[in-house]
Order: C-alpha cells, then structure tokens, then sequence
C-alpha cells in the first residue's frame, strides 16, 4: 500500500475555454514498502488530474514516476490505491490558489 508524504496542487489554467470544468493538478510524493514492485531507492511521486465541474468531480488520470530522475514508470496502481489518491486529491482541492 502507498503512503502519501507530502503533495502540491495547483490549477492547471485553460486561458481559451477549452476544458469542461476546472482541472487540477496534484504532485504526490509517495511511500512504498522495500519489497512492493513499484519500490525505488530514488522515490516516487504520482501526477493526478482531478477534475470538477459542475455534474461531478473525479480523477481524471494518474502518472507514476521516479523522484529523482524524473523516469515515467508504466505501473497501473491497484484499485484501492486509486481511490485512495481520488479521495486524498477531493479533501484537498479546496487548498489551490485560484
């Protein structure tokens, strides 16, 4: 299981009207235990697109890569991993300058 430390959010700016809504953009520094395949002595951080519009909220996508050397890592997180970054990424929405 992951283990969020640490995490920005910022509004990703739409200055031509072209996204439904309003997306954000979460960085979040994560946790794994040594002997989880997704383990990296250099660390881990998730990128998240939440959006919210006025029908619904939800996340839109996640990337995983490596903290240090910036290396995109083609890993689906399990199920209840997702929800748990949904959820985090819904409590802290509301903590973005606009």
């Amino acid at each position: 299981m992951i283990t969020i430390t640490s995490y920005t959010v910022e509004l990703v700016k739409d200055p031509f009207g072209i996204l439904n809504g309003q997306r954000y953009e979460f960085m979040l520094d994560i946790e794994v235990p040594d002997d989880d395949e997704l383990y990296s002595e250099s660390g881990l951080y998730i990128r998240a697109i939440y959006n919210v519009d006025e029908n619904q909220a939800g996340l839109m996508k996640y990337e995983l890569y490596e903290k240090t050397i910036q290396r995109y890592l083609d890993f689906d997180l399990e199920d209840d991993e997702v929800a748990m970054v949904e959820a985090f990424c819904k409590e802290h929405i509301d903590e973005v300058d606009k």
